[in-house]
C-alpha cells in the first residue's frame, strides 16, 4: 500500500491523462467566473474541509475532501460531495474524482477554516495530479469570524471554540471532514447574516475583509 501511496501522489503528466479527463478539465477552465459584485443571497458559495495525516500540506497526506454548497443562504444536501483520497486504489479513479471536485466548486467563491492549511493541500494534489494552479478566491473564516464577532471572541481560535459559542457544540470534538464541513456552512449562515448588516453585502466585500482581517492580525 505504501508504493501504491507513493505513485498515486507523485507528479502526473497532464499530457498523458485520459481523454475524458482533459475534456472534463477543459469543461472546468471554460467555465465563467462567480460575479462576485452579486448580493450574498445570490451567490453561490461551496464549503469545504479536508481530512489529513497532519498539518503540513508539503510533508502530510490528504485524506479526504468535502464540499457543500450554501446557496440563497441555504445549505443544499443534495449539493455536497466526499472525495474519498485514503481509500483510492487507482491513480485515474483519484483524478476523476479530482475532476469531479473541480466541477462541482465550478468558479464559486470557497469558504474554509484556515486558508493556509485546507487551501495548501488542495493546490499541492490539484498540481501533482492534473497540473492545475489552484487558486479559487478564499474566504476565511478562521480571520471572519473574530473580524465580525467581536462580541463572541477578538482572537483566532481553534474551531472547536467557535461551535461551542455559537451553541452548536454537540458534545464530540470529533468529527468526520464532511461533518465539520456541514458544521462550518451552519456558522458560515449566521456570518451571512452578521456580514450584510455591517455593510460587507458581497461576496468581493467578504473576500476583501477576509483578506484584510488576515493581513493586520498577521502584521500587528
Amino acid at each position: 500500500m505504501l508504493g501504491l501511496k507513493k505513485f498515486l501522489f507523485k507528479n502526473a503528466s497532464p499530457a498523458h491523462l485520459p481523454d475524458d479527463i482533459k475534456a472534463a478539465l477543459e469543461s472546468w477552465r471554460s467555465q465563467p467566473v462567480t460575479a462576485l459584485d452579486e448580493a450574498h443571497f445570490h451567490t453561490r458559495y461551496v464549503v469545504i474541509d479536508i481530512a489529513s495525516t497532519g498539518m503540513s500540506p508539503e510533508t502530510d497526506e490528504l485524506l479526504g475532501v468535502a464540499a457543500a454548497a450554501v446557496r440563497q443562504s441555504t445549505i443544499l444536501p443534495d449539493d455536497a460531495m466526499f472525495l474519498d483520497v485514503e481509500s483510492a486504489t487507482d491513480a485515474q479513479a483519484l483524478d476523476r474524482q479530482l475532476v469531479a471536485l473541480l466541477q462541482f466548486a465550478a468558479r464559486s467563491p470557497l469558504v474554509t477554516y484556515h486558508v493556509s492549511y485546507v487551501g495548501g493541500f488542495l493546490q499541492r494534489l490539484f498540481k501533482e495530479r492534473l497540473g492545475v494552479d489552484f487558486q479559487p478566491q478564499w474566504v476565511d473564516l478562521a480571520w471572519l469570524l473574530p473580524a465580525l464577532f467581536a462580541d463572541k471572541s477578538t482572537s483566532v481560535m481553534p474551531l472547536d471554540q467557535w461551535i461551542a459559542a455559537f451553541g452548536l457544540d454537540e458534545g464530540s470534538s470529533r468529527r468526520s471532514a464532511m461533518e465539520n464541513t456541514l458544521m462550518l456552512a451552519r456558522i458560515f449562515q449566521m456570518l451571512l447574516v452578521r456580514a450584510n448588516g455591517k455593510g460587507v453585502d458581497t461576496a468581493a466585500k467578504l473576500i476583501d475583509e477576509s483578506r484584510a482581517s488576515s493581513f493586520l492580525r498577521r502584521t500587528h
